[in-house]
């Protein structure tokens, strides 16, 4: 009777443990917990610019812009080029579309490539 009895409890321990854990992983589950973090403006302007120029394009310098865009520079084959990254685009000084490219500039980076105290 006795080995009965710490069986029963044996069963009894593990059956809370186990909807304890299942409370907790529903738990971290509704907090987001398991979900893979975001890469942050400037981690994704870099991985823009291999995707686009290859694994050579080196982000050398990065300044935060309006609305989660990054403006700043790329040293890529001995040539300096300067762009501007948004979650869904990456525009270079030496794009075609040169007017679309100032657009933004002057949207999402108004102070980038302007010397200080210049208007704009």
């Amino acid at each position: 009777m006795n080995r009965r009895l710490s069986t029963d409890r044996l069963i009894l321990i593990l059956g809370v443990a186990v909807l304890a854990l299942g409370a907790l992983i529903l738990w971290l589950v509704s907090r987001n917990a398991f979900a893979p973090s975001a890469p942050t403006p400037e981690e994704r302007a870099v991985a823009q610019v291999r995707d686009i120029l290859g694994p050579g394009a080196r982000v050398r310098y990065t300044e935060p812009g309006r609305r989660l865009a990054v403006c700043g520079y790329i040293e890529n084959d001995g040539q300096t080029i300067a762009f501007i990254s948004r979650p869904n685009r990456l525009m270079l000084s030496t794009d075609p579309l040169r007017t679309e490219y100032e657009q933004m500039q002057a949207d999402f980076c108004p102070g980038f490539l302007k010397p200080p105290g210049a208007g704009g």
